[in-house]
């Protein structure tokens, strides 16, 4: 069995928290599913980044509880355009 980091375990936490409020609002589970997939790719040892977008993603799950709330922002960084 793996043992997580206390950064992993809220990092989960979170996914779950975020999954369950955005099964209130059509739309917003499969964003925040390609959300996580794609933050999946930083490395385990990137700690600041990881800690900033949990940050970031506890603000968007205040957001999302909000009832008045309709769109949700990024929680990664937007691509190059060419």
């Amino acid at each position: 069995m793996s043992h997580h980091s206390k950064l992993q375990k809220q990092v989960l936490a979170l996914y779950r928290q975020l999954l369950r409020a955005g099964q209130r609002k059509p739309g917003f589970t499969p964003r925040i599913r390609d959300e996580f997939r794609e933050n999946a790719q930083i490395k385990r040892t990137d700690v600041m980044h990881i800690e900033y977008l949990y940050r970031r993603g506890q603000r968007q799950l205040e957001q999302l509880k909000d009832v008045n709330t309709k769109q949700l922002g990024s929680f990664s960084k937007p691509k190059d355009s060419i």
